[in-house]
């Protein structure tokens, strides 16, 4: 199994077994597959829409502790796919969010909690990889709130999200399909997450995508504790929601049993060469073993400023769209595409 740094524990009060999780990672990564292996353990609201509230709908209309706000976001969310598939009753969650909310933590719970008394269990779990970047102001809101990361190969994120067209290079970028910046991508977001989930310790935990795969017993035994919940591998495996039935897979021409180390076979020397050279330094903090070690001692000065062009890039961009108005021009048609997602 893959080595994961330890976080120093520290004392936690709360009552863990009923605490909300999130399920957050770079896109790619088995979001998916681990948020349906929850889902299929029992005990958590099957709930296959988005919840967009802190990167889509508050940057879009505002905070929610104004009246005004709270009924643009209630009027855009009511239209989307995600409220039509929570099975709630719009007129009972607009009363709801109208009197009991005031951020966006607030509606994250009045939604979920209904969703969960509605299905007669007393927890929940939310699916979205870009959760990562909000971990800071959802802790805030939801001081009980767990955090799963989960962390796959960043060169088959690049392969995968290149091949998605996932992510857009600036315009003058030399790597014509954009599987370099990808990977920068990658690295920016992971290790976002780990900084946001040191600041959290005892309440942030990492899983590979690869142990997922590989050892599924010993990371559901590592998430059993963690969650204080029951992962039984036999009841999830007959249960088998969502990705765990069938592929969730970029590559629909591969069978899913196959689903490690693709950058192996798919990537030439040079690519890989190129794509260790700009994050290999990632790699190994994350415990991937390099192809090339010697990139680490050979990265020039073009891929240092690559990297520090992107990374300045993403977090501004990040910034811009949180705490500027630039996040009023947030496209709400997204809500209809990422939903497509969990269908």
């Amino acid at each position: 199994m893959i080595q994961t740094p330890q976080i120093p524990p520290v004392q936690y009060n709360g009552p863990r077994k009923y605490c909300p999780v999130f399920v957050v990672g770079c896109h790619r990564s088995g979001t998916n597959l681990l948020y349906d292996t929850l889902l299929s353990a029992g005990g958590f609201a099957v709930y296959r829409g988005y919840l967009p509230i802190y990167k889509m709908l508050i940057p879009k209309f505002g905070q929610l502790d104004k009246l005004e706000n709270r009924k643009k976001i209630l009027d855009a969310w009511i239209r989307s796919k995600g409220f039509r598939r929570s099975g709630l009753d719009s007129d009972e969650l607009t009363a709801s969010v109208i009197s009991q909310c005031k951020t966006g933590g607030d509606f994250m719970r009045i939604v979920m909690d209904a969703i969960a008394k509605a299905q007669n269990v007393s927890r929940w779990a939310v699916y979205d990889p870009d959760n990562l970047l909000h971990m800071s102001r959802i802790k805030m809101d939801i001081p009980d709130a767990l955090f799963v990361h989960i962390v796959r190969d960043g060169r088959d994120i690049a392969l995968s999200l290149e091949k998605m067209g996932g992510f857009t290079p600036i315009p003058w970028s030399r790597s014509p399909r954009g599987l370099e910046e990808t990977a920068l991508y990658w690295q920016w977001m992971i290790r976002r997450g780990r900084e946001y989930g040191r600041k959290i310790q005892a309440d942030y935990l990492e899983i590979h995508y690869e142990d997922l795969v590989t050892h599924p017993q010993n990371v559901l035994s590592t998430l059993r504790q963690f969650l204080d919940h029951d992962l039984d591998f036999e009841h999830i495996q007959r249960s088998s929601l969502g990705s765990l039935s069938r592929s969730n897979s970029s590559f629909k021409d591969e069978r899913a049993s196959q689903p490690l180390n693709r950058w192996q076979e798919r990537l030439s020397p040079d690519e890989v060469a190129g794509l260790e050279k700009l994050v290999g330094g990632c790699l190994r903090e994350f415990g991937y073993k390099l192809m090339y070690q010697d990139q680490l001692s050979t990265q020039n000065w073009q891929a240092r400023c690559m990297s520090a062009v992107y990374t300045a890039l993403l977090s501004t961009k990040l910034w811009a769209k949180t705490r500027t108005p630039l996040g009023k021009m947030t496209d709400l048609a997204e809500l209809e595409l990422q939903d497509a997602a969990l269908t």
